[in-house]
């Protein structure tokens, strides 16, 4: 049985929602990352896997990308976060995260850091 797990149909409407509404943070490392700007590699925004929404994911790479605001700044939430790295480390696929102001204050350093975790 081939199970899907990437962009499940019933989840489209909400990642369409949130394409619509990015974040200014999102909005700021979608304009780096959009259209193969970052060595080439391409990025999608608001990819889900599973039940999980990722900020940013490349495929080639099997790299996921998590913009953390505010609302992560608490116990429960960065327990949930942590399960959820986990989980998609067990699907082999990579989990790095940033603060949203680091997008702001340090977005060289972020972007570096992206293409510190390609492969080649």
């Amino acid at each position: 049985m081939n199970k899907r797990i990437h962009n499940r149909k019933y989840l489209e409407s909400y990642r369409k929602k949130l394409r619509k509404s990015l974040t200014p943070a999102e909005a700021t490392l979608w304009k780096n990352l959009q259209n193969r700007k970052l060595k080439g590699r391409k990025f999608r925004r608001q990819h889900s896997i599973e039940n999980y929404k990722i900020d940013f994911y490349c495929p080639e790479e099997r790299l996921a990308i998590e913009l953390d605001g505010e609302i992560h700044f608490n116990e429960l939430a960065q327990e949930k976060d942590k399960i959820r790295t986990e989980r998609l480390n067990e699907l082999r696929i990579r989990v790095i995260r940033f603060e949203n102001k680091m997008v702001f204050e340090g977005l060289a350093q972020v972007l570096q850091e992206i293409e510190d975790n390609f492969r080649n």
